[in-house]
C-alpha cells in the first residue's frame, strides 16, 4: 500500500483521491496522535487556499476532528505560514492547512502543523495513518465531550502585524513593484502587507472564484509577471503560489529571479549584516551547480544539502542552528522569524535589500550565473512510481548517463512527492549533451514503465 503522506501533507485530485471520507478520517487520527499527552480539551487551528474544494474538505475535517472531542477554530482563507504562526501565538495543539500549494485547482491537500508551528517528521504521520487504515482503534466523543467549531475575526490582522515587525525599518518608498498572488491565500494579505511598507503596488491574480488558482499566474506561471513587469517599466515583481508558502521573483527586465538566487542574495546580506550562523545556507540536491560554486567560491560559505521538500531543509536547519534554507523552486525558511516557507517574508526582505542597496534587481540577480538545466516532468501514477522505484535496469542506465557527462555535469531523477510525477533533471556546462542525457533517460521510463 502506498503511502498516505507525501513530502508536504496528503495530496491529490479532490473528491477522487482526497475524499470527504478520507478528510475525516485524517482529522480523527490527527486530533488523537497529536493531543495524546495533553491534559485539556484539544484546540485545532484550520486555515485553507481559495479553492472550491476548501470548504468541503473543511467541513470533513471539523468532522473528524471534533467527533474525538477537539475544538475547532476556523481562520478562514490564510497562506499556510500564517497557520504555522498563529498556532503559536493563539497556543493551540495544533493546525491544519487545507491547499495543494502549487497544484492546480482539481487538487488538494492537508498540511498539519505541530503546537510549536512545525511540519510533522515521518514517524508522527505514519501513526496518523495507521489510524486512518485502522479506525476502530480511535475513541469517539460522546455527549458535552463532542467538539464545538469557531470561527476567527483575527487571523489575517494577527499575521500581517507580525509580518510587519519583522521587517522593523523597513521602507520601499520609491520602488514600483509588481506582486502576483495566483489567486490564492495571500490575494488579501499581500495587499495589507505591502502597501504599508510604502511601495507603489499594481497586483495580480487578487481575484479569486474558486477555480484559477494558479492558472496561469503565480510562482509556477512566472512568464506573465515577467511580461508584466517590463510592460509597466517597473523595478521588479514577486510570484506567490497558491498556499503563499514560496516566492519566485523577477528583475526590471523581466528575467527570473529562482530560490537559489533569492537564497544566496540573502545569506549574502545576512552574512554581511553579521547575522548567519555557522557561516551556512541550507539547500537540496536540486539546487544548481552555479549556486553551488557562487557560494562557496565567491562568499566563503558552506552549503549543506539535503533530500527534495521544504521539511527536510528544516529538519537540517533545526538540528544544526541555521538560519536559511530552501529550495530552488521558491520556497525559503528564515528560521529565526518563521517555521516554515513564507513567499510574502521571503519577498519582503529581498524587496528590503533591493530598496537599500540604491541599485536595480538585475544587479542582484547577477550574482553568479546558472549552469544549463533541463527538466523534464514525466507523467506517472502511483502505481508507475513504485515500478519505476524497483527497476533496477533503469537506476543503472541513469548512473551510466551520468558517466557520460565526464564530471562536468550531473543527473538527477526522483518520484515527486506532491504531484502524479517522475522528475528527471539534467544539469552541466553543455546544453546539448544534457538535453540529450535527459530525453534518453525519458525514453527508458517510457519503456520500462
Amino acid at each position: 500500500m502506498a503511502r498516505l503522506f507525501g513530502t508536504d501533507g496528503v495530496r491529490g485530485v479532490a473528491g477522487e483521491d482526497l475524499t470527504t471520507g478520507l478528510a475525516m478520517l485524517i482529522g480523527r487520527g490527527a486530533a488523537t496522535v497529536l493531543t495524546r499527552e495533553t491534559n485539556h480539551k484539544p484546540r485545532i487551528l484550520i486555515g485553507k487556499d481559495t479553492r472550491i474544494s476548501g470548504d468541503m474538505l473543511e467541513a470533513s475535517l471539523c468532522a473528524g476532528l471534533c467527533s474525538v472531542g477537539a475544538d475547532v477554530e476556523l481562520l478562514g482563507v490564510v497562506p499556510t505560514p500564517a497557520v504555522a504562526y498563529l498556532v503559536r501565538k493563539y497556543g493551540a495543539d495544533a493546525g491544519i492547512v487545507i491547499s495543494a500549494s502549487h497544484n492546480p485547482m482539481e487538487f488538494n491537500g492537508i498540511k498539519i502543523f505541530n503546537g510549536d508551528g512545525y511540519k510533522l517528521p515521518d514517524a508522527i504521520e505514519d501513526e496518523i495513518e495507521h489510524l486512518v487504515h485502522n479506525k476502530t482503534e480511535v475513541e469517539l466523543a460522546t455527549g458535552a465531550a463532542v467538539g464545538r467549531v469557531i470561527r476567527s475575526d483575527n487571523a489575517i490582522d494577527d499575521y500581517v502585524n507580525y509580518l510587519a515587525t519583522c521587517l522593523k525599518d523597513a521602507d520601499y518608498t520609491g520602488l514600483r513593484v509588481a506582486l502576483d498572488c495566483a489567486n490564492g491565500a495571500s490575494a488579501v494579505t499581500a495587499q495589507k502587507l505591502f502597501t504599508r511598507l510604502g511601495a507603489e503596488c499594481h497586483f495580480v491574480g487578487i481575484e479569486p472564484n474558486g477555480t484559477n488558482i494558479n492558472e496561469d499566474c503565480g510562482s509556477t506561471h512566472i512568464d506573465s509577471l515577467a511580461k508584466f513587469v517590463v510592460a509597466n517599466g517597473l523595478d521588479c515583481g514577486v510570484a506567490f503560489d497558491g498556499d503563499a508558502d514560496r516566492c519566485l521573483a523577477v528583475d526590471e527586465k523581466g528575467q527570473e529571479i529562482d530560490g537559489d538566487k533569492i537564497i544566496a542574495i540573502l545569506a549574502k546580506h545576512m552574512k554581511e549584516q553579521g547575522n548567519l550562523p555557522a557561516n551556512t545556507a541550507v539547500v537540496t540536491v536540486m539546487s544548481n551547480l552555479g549556486f553551488m560554486e557562487y557560494m562557496r567560491k565567491e562568499l566563503k560559505l558552506s552549503v549543506a544539502t539535503t533530500a527534495v521538500g521544504d521539511r527536510y531543509v528544516l529538519e537540517e536547519m533545526r538540528a544544526k542552528g541555521y538560519a536559511i534554507g530552501g529550495e530552488q523552486s521558491g520556497h525559503v525558511i528564515l528560521l529565526e522569524h518563521s517555521t516554515t516557507g513564507d513567499g510574502e517574508l521571503t519577498a519582503a526582505f529581498l524587496l528590503d535589500i533591493l530598496a537599500k542597496s540604491n541599485g536595480k534587481m538585475s544587479d542582484l540577480n547577477n550574482v553568479y550565473t546558472k549552469y544549463p538545466q533541463v527538466i523534464i516532468n514525466v507523467p506517472a501514477t502511483a502505481e508507475q512510481k513504485a515500478k519505476y522505484k524497483e527497476d533496477e535496469y533503469i537506476a543503472g542506465f541513469v548512473e551510466s548517463e551520468q558517466q557520460q557527462l565526464m564530471g562536468m555535469g550531473r543527473v538527477l531523477v526522483r518520484v515527486s512527492g506532491t504531484e502524479p510525477k517522475i522528475r528527471v533533471m539534467v544539469e552541466g556546462k553543455d546544453p546539448e549533451a544534457i538535453e540529450v542525457a535527459a530525453n534518453r533517460i525519458v525514453a527508458m521510463i517510457h519503456e520500462r514503465v
